[in-house]
């Protein structure tokens, strides 16, 4: 029997610079994602931010419906809504409406909002987002699965709420909430039995914690009656792959700089490592992937031993390399390491081996098959035509005696 299958998908905040035309920008996340579908990739989320720049979507559910109307087989997730800045109910109502024009395609990934200008400019105190997000998300998961719901807070309230429409998917959209090295998602994870998405999974706090946020999520399961589902934990980190480490150093220095300024002068989130040469310290680090589908392979291997098993990696997509270069490195990895996680090619090596194990005894049927015609044809017509290398075939073609 196989094991269970790995899925791949993206994880796309995105991560636009501000010198291109963010029109365009918005328009290739989509054709991105089509890209992803004919490679075969599972999933594809879609980020939520509005200040500093770089992160274009404002509207996961917006990219999540234009996306759906150029593809037919891959799920598009919300990576993730923000649950502070929305009233549950109308958000509920979005992603709802959503998994029935989707076909049950749609995913409701949840966080408590990663920027704080975001929240500075809706007047939401930073200090209040995660509990926020906890009290949001009680809510949603009830709503979602068509329960009626009455609950006052300082910040919504509910009166004999329930959506208009019961969810296509049953019991309700798979929800999913977002996790890096603290545990408060693995916690809202386990309390509500749903799915984990822990971001920056290669990063070295990240990786380190893996096992214990999940041992997190799984204990608060227990506490409140519920099960977690290591198939419903997705892992985030960013790879560039091609067909040379040398290649694929060379393709980042595209927009690598651009990334990292982001990160260290704007979003100021602790995920770039430290170096005189920025490529070099994410390789060494282990905090991204740049080299070879062989190097993305032994990665995941070791976040598979790391956490014990999970049910799907995703790349955060990033922008390092041209266009070109990038829809290769997509292509790479369905190509040679999807394979290697989803057992593709277990009975194919299984044939090949049998094959090249019996080779002489089917070489020897074979010549013995094709002497037999030759010695028919020349008891019938003689050996005139018969060029003499083939003549040699009628001896196989002979039973061996004793």
């Amino acid at each position: 029997m196989f094991g269970q299958r790995l899925r791949f998908g993206a994880f796309i905040a995105p991560f636009h610079p501000v010198d291109e035309n963010p029109t365009l920008a918005l328009e290739r996340d989509l054709e991105l994602v089509e890209h992803m579908e004919r490679l075969d990739y599972d999933e594809a989320w879609f980020g939520e931010h509005h200040s500093a720049g770089y992160e274009l979507i404002a509207s996961p559910e917006l990219m999540i419906a234009a996306a759906a109307g150029r593809t037919h087989r891959i799920k598009l997730g919300t990576g993730v809504s923000s649950l502070p800045y929305h009233h549950p109910l109308m958000l509920a109502d979005r992603i709802n409406q959503l998994d029935h024009m989707t076909r049950g395609r749609v995913m409701f990934g949840v966080g408590p909002g990663a920027l704080v200008s975001d929240a500075f400019m809706m007047g939401i105190p930073v200090a209040k987002q995660r509990d926020r997000m906890d009290e949001a998300l009680e809510v949603l998961v009830r709503l979602m699965r068509g329960e009626e719901v009455t609950h006052k807070s300082d910040w919504f309230e509910l009166w004999q709420a329930r959506l208009q429409m019961t969810p296509y998917s049953r019991p309700s959209v798979e929800i999913a909430v977002a996790s890096q090295v603290s545990p408060t998602g693995a916690r809202a994870a386990g309390r509500h039995g749903v799915g984990l998405l822990s971001l920056g999974a290669t990063g070295t706090a990240a990786f380190n914690a893996l096992a214990s946020n999940w041992h997190i999520a799984c204990e608060q399961a227990a506490e409140h009656g519920q099960t977690m589902d290591r198939s419903a934990w997705r892992l985030v980190g960013p790879m560039h792959i091609a067909e040379t480490r040398e290649q694929a150093m060379e393709d980042c220095r595209f927009g690598l700089e651009k990334w990292i300024y982001y990160f260290k002068e704007i979003a100021n989130l602790p995920v770039v490592p430290e170096g005189p040469d920025p490529v070099k310290a994410l390789i060494e680090s282990g905090t991204a992937v740049i080299g070879t589908p062989d190097d993305a392979a032994a990665r995941i291997q070791q976040l598979v031993d790391q956490s014990g098993g999970f049910g799907c990696f995703l790349l955060m997509d990033h922008n390092w390399a041209p266009w070109e270069a990038k829809k290769r490195s997509y292509e790479l990895m369905a190509r040679y390491v999807f394979p290697k996680f989803q057992q593709l090619n277990d009975n194919r090596d299984a044939s090949i081996a049998w094959v090249a194990r019996n080779k002489a005894e089917f070489t020897g049927q074979t010549m013995a098959a094709m002497g037999a015609r030759i010695a028919q044809h020349i008891a019938e017509k003689g050996a005139e035509d018969i060029r003499p290398e083939l003549a040699v075939l009628v001896g196989a073609a002979q039973p061996k005696k004793d």
